[in-house]
């Protein structure tokens, strides 16, 4: 049986008063008097009337709804960064449309497509790995769509972003492992394409160059996906341990790179930290209970959320055009713990 929501057709039928008097006393009308606006709510309450939304929306030319895409809601940091967008959205009256790309381009463009046509006030977006042309996103941005990104941003579009030190986290990281008495460090990236991985390879690099070491590009391998297909982790790891200098540390630059490092390393036999040492970025929970407890790169994603919100609802709320434009760089923290336990 086919679902039909109550309309103020159905308040009138009740009250055998016309439809144009229930539209008013819903609105307050000072026409209508108090005794009738009260029969009015009071029918509605018991029949469970709602507004229809998108009668609403078509008066207030707003949806009061705002689309998000990331490339995995499963992942631990974008389920983080979920929460932090729907606290404050929903402080602010906003529903939120939540959509996942799947590392995907041609999802990505269909999920844009699809919140388009939902006639969303505003759009959060972190970028595919397979996102190289932003023309999509550019033809919303024109056609006057506010748009904040996420973690992975482009240049090409003159717009507000939130993102995290990557810099920083990476740098930080390869140090402690420095450090700690680490010296043939490999690396498992992201794609190249994302602005995520250069720069948390940027500061790899150069906490190896602060501390003597120079820096083996034949220690780096890419994932494609990120890790969403363990098989290519799996090949990664493989891949370093026939280098002729095997590494003794892997820095892993997200969350399911460094799991699924592990789960490799684990599967080859090899022991964390004893046989080498594992640092990477995740913001699992979980990374403290494993044995060993991770050392991780942890980052503020539920605070990037909200920031990444609140410069949404700026634009979208803002009775001129905006022409100035924020980058809010966040700071990671370096957790350490057992993974990385020092060799001497």
């Amino acid at each position: 049986m086919k679902f039909e929501a109550v309309t103020i057709k159905d308040i009138a039928k009740a009250l055998g008063i016309s439809t144009s008097t229930v539209s008013r006393a819903l609105r307050d009308s000072h026409e209508i008097s108090q005794e009738t606006k009260q029969l009015v709510l009071e029918c509605a309450e018991r029949l469970n009337y709602r507004p229809n939304p998108i009668a609403l929306s078509l008066k207030e030319k707003r949806s009061r709804s705002i689309g998000v895409v990331v490339c995995e809601i499963s992942n631990t940091f974008f389920s983080q960064i979920i929460n932090g967008i729907e606290s404050i959205s929903y402080d602010r009256g906003y529903n939120v449309i939540i959509s996942q790309s799947l590392e995907s381009y041609e999802r990505e463009v269909m999920n844009l497509q699809y919140l388009s046509s939902r006639s969303v006030d505003g759009l959060l977006i972190s970028v595919s790995t397979e996102t190289n042309d932003m023309s999509h996103l550019k033809a919303l941005h024109e056609k006057g769509l506010p748009i904040v990104f996420l973690d992975r941003i482009t240049d090409e579009i003159n717009t507000h972003s939130v993102i995290i030190d990557n810099f920083k986290g990476a740098y930080e990281a390869t140090e402690h492992l420095v450090l700690s008495g680490y010296k043939n460090i490999a690396a498992i990236a992201n794609s190249e394409f994302l602005s995520i991985t250069n720069e948390r390879l940027a500061g790899y690099r150069e906490a190896l160059l602060a501390h003597g070491i120079t820096p083996d590009d034949t220690y780096i391998k890419h994932c494609f996906y990120g890790g969403m297909d363990f098989n290519e982790v799996e090949e990664a790891v493989n891949k370093l341990f026939t280098h002729k200098n095997r590494p003794d540390a892997i820095f892993t630059t997200s969350d399911k790179l460094t799991t699924g490092c592990l789960k490799t390393l684990h599967r080859r036999g090899v022991r964390v930290p004893d046989d080498i040492g594992l640092v990477g970025f995740s913001n699992s929970d979980i990374a403290e209970l494993l044995n060993p407890a991770l050392t991780v790169v942890r980052q503020p994603a539920r605070e990037m959320g909200q920031q990444a919100t609140e410069l949404l609802l700026q634009l979208i709320e803002s009775k001129r055009p905006v022409k100035q434009f924020e980058k809010r760089v966040l700071s990671p923290e370096l957790h350490i713990r057992a993974s990385t336990l020092p060799k001497w």
